[in-house]
């Protein structure tokens, strides 16, 4: 019993220490800049029109701790929040990566929070989807001391955080998604997903190893885990409206035309942003951020009549 309890405790000890760090905007950078020579990092410091409240703790779990980062823009009102979700194929990234559209965002008067989450070396789907409901439950609570209105939030994913967005959005009330709920659910009322697949067995999808690796198991291993974690498949007269957001690589928008003929079944406001002549992850960069942070200011703007 005392070697099976040391071999748990190190285990879990082991897995909370992996970090995978080959998604960054630097290694992005020197990739995209061959085929894309005028491209320029989009870098932000924060300015006297924002506050950011750093690494804000919203959930421990077996020892370890998820932050936020949440940037707020300073006029005394309280603002719509956007829960914001990085990319790096459910495996690598970080939350930093989101502080520039966090930024500029906040700085068009909403709240931005970009969130921390388990990725698939520390834990299998549906971790970071509960994670990532769980901070949103966290700002619903924390509401007023961060300048938000709950009854207002958006989440706004990029490449696979992009699926999770679309995921989240369509799981509205679906007690499968939640942890615990107490005063607050996770509901959200606007999704921007940008370049997330919509289904992950799709004859426009080509997930293979890191899909595998999120869902435990191949589609041949586990096909119910699959549809599961496929928005496509949730959608319903609940979701809520969605931007698309979209590279021209049409592998990343698996499903996507599939899911606009639901919500026009439905009647659900969507809209579709195709940007032309740019590499998967274009919100990184200038010229296309400019353009990444005009949409979804303008669609959260219809969407909450501001």
């Amino acid at each position: 019993m005392k070697m099976l309890l040391l071999f748990l405790t190190f285990n879990c000890c082991f897995s909370q220490a992996i970090i995978d760090t080959s998604y960054t905007i630097h290694s992005t950078y020197n990739k995209e800049v061959k085929k894309f020579p005028f491209i320029k990092k989009a870098v932000f410091p924060i300015n006297n029109k924002v506050q950011l409240f750093k690494d804000v703790s919203y959930k421990t779990i077996q020892n370890r701790n998820l932050t936020l980062d949440i940037f707020i823009k300073k006029d005394n009102n309280s603002h719509a929040g956007v829960i914001l979700i990085h990319g790096g194929g459910w495996k690598s990234g970080n939350k930093t990566q989101m502080h520039s559209l966090a930024h500029e965002i906040a700085t068009n008067g909403f709240t931005c929070i970009c969130v921390e989450f388990r990725l698939s070396d520390e834990a299998k789907f549906p971790a970071g989807i509960l994670d990532i409901k769980s901070a949103i439950q966290f700002v619903k609570k924390n509401a007023q001391k961060y300048s938000i209105n709950k009854n207002q939030i958006a989440v706004l994913g990029c490449s696979s955080g992009g699926q999770m967005a679309t995921l989240i959005g369509t799981t509205n009330g679906n007690r499968k998604f939640e942890e615990h709920i107490e005063n607050n659910n996770s509901d959200v009322q606007a999704i921007i997903n940008l370049d997330g697949i919509l289904a992950f067995n799709h004859p426009e999808s080509q997930e293979g190893k890191l899909a595998t690796l999120w869902l435990n198991g191949s589609y041949e291993e586990v096909p119910n885990i699959w549809k599961e974690a496929s928005a496509l498949e949730h959608c319903n007269s609940k979701t809520p409206p969605i931007l698309f957001i979209n590279s021209p690589i049409t592998r990343f928008h698996a499903g996507e035309n599939d899911m606009i003929n639901k919500l026009r079944d439905y009647g659900i406001h969507y809209e579709v942003k195709n940007i032309a002549n740019a590499p998967h992850s274009f919100w990184f960069f200038h010229p296309w951020f400019e353009e990444v942070v005009n949409s979804s200011t303008q669609f959260l703007n219809t969407i909450f009549n501001k």
